[in-house]
């Protein structure tokens, strides 16, 4: 199962990519897989054809997890009526 997750790149706009498991803080890099632009759209500096993409913790500002499908589940939403 794959962990959606936001990625903050040093010095650009965030990016949206999966990950098999969290990343080990000793690595030199993270893999993401099927990196895409927040909205959707395809990231212009990496090419369309790229199964996997590492980048090197140096460049991440830090990463978020989204909720998956199963946790939503167990997520409860209040709301007003």
């Amino acid at each position: 199962m794959s962990i959606t997750v936001i990625i903050h790149v040093s010095g650009g706009d965030a990016i949206v990519g999966e990950i098999e498991a969290m990343p080990d803080p000793r690595a030199n890099y993270v893999t993401f897989t099927n990196v895409r632009a927040r909205d959707g759209k395809p990231v212009v500096y990496i090419d369309r054809e790229a199964s996997r993409v590492l980048f090197p913790w140096h460049r991440i500002s830090f990463l978020e997890t989204l909720p998956s499908e199963e946790d939503q589940e167990d997520i409860e939403s209040f709301f007003r009526d």
